[in-house]
């Protein structure tokens, strides 16, 4: 039996372009490169303009089941809040569609479509280097981008260094930040527990956490050593658990131990 096809555009795509990239996601295996352990992220050209195919990693038996009956796949929720973002005025590349495939009502595979945006770098350089140019006012403008997300009830559950896409404006000399990975989000008013918290996951090191809690504290209004020290014992936190769990999945899969990060 074949899987059953579910697809949806943007009202703005025309018929032609919808008929070329059903083609191309029909025929993602064939596609040229290609990147991601889990998900799969393919480029394609459609009438000049370059797209990002993201196939998401089949589900395991139990998010299958709850994917296809009690919450939203993973391709669905990206294109539907990467719409909601834009609506807010909050940059992410420009989403066109997603497709979902399902067999006897059990979603198997799902894909999400969107612009390619080529940025000039992410969160994660600043991380890898401390003299990286204007580090300081990269880290500023970023806590301002996030307190801007929190003040419009956007909770972004994966806020991580590598969904932070940094475009600099050569005009003004100031930076646009894109959000990407979109999957993980949640649209609600935020306590302050809750908007310290969602920097937990950005960085391990302290001096940047000092950097983003002196920003934060400015714009909302809290003693600077108090958002700094919630904000680095939820750092240390997350960090601590995340380390215990790759200890863990290394000693249960001993045989691949170099491979789990």
């Amino acid at each position: 039996m074949k899987n059953k096809e579910f697809k949806v555009f943007n009202k703005n795509i025309d018929k032609i372009s919808i008929d070329l990239i059903s083609d191309a996601i029909l025929n993602f295996k064939n596609l040229e490169g290609g990147f991601g352990d889990r998900n799969i992220i393919k480029n394609i050209e459609i009438n000049g303009l370059i797209l990002n195919i993201k196939a998401f990693k089949i589900p395991h038996l139990v998010n299958k089941i709850a994917y296809s009956f009690f919450r939203k796949s993973k391709a669905n929720r990206s294109f539907e809040y990467a719409n909601t973002l834009l609506k807010y005025k909050v940059k992410t590349p420009n989403p066109i569609a997603f497709f979902e495939y399902k067999k006897l009502g059990i979603l198997n595979r799902s894909y999400y479509i969107s612009e390619q945006f080529n940025c000039d770098f992410t969160y994660r350089e600043l991380i890898n280097d401390d003299n990286f140019p204007n580090h300081e006012k990269i880290l500023r403008e970023f806590t301002q981008f996030t307190f801007g997300l929190h003040e419009k009830d956007i909770n972004f559950l994966d806020h991580s260094p590598g969904n932070t896409l940094i475009k600099k404006n050569k005009d003004t000399n100031d930076y646009s930040f894109y959000l990407v990975d979109l999957n993980r989000m949640k649209f609600q008013k935020m306590t302050y527990h809750e908007r310290i918290k969602n920097f937990a996951k950005l960085t391990s090191k302290k001096e940047m956490v000092r950097i983003m809690a002196s920003e934060y504290s400015k714009l909302i209004g809290v003693e600077e050593s108090k958002v700094f020290n919630e904000m680095w014992g939820l750092t240390a936190a997350f960090q601590k658990k995340y380390h215990d769990k790759v200890a863990l999945k290394r000693k249960i899969f001993f045989w691949k131990k170099d491979e789990i990060r």
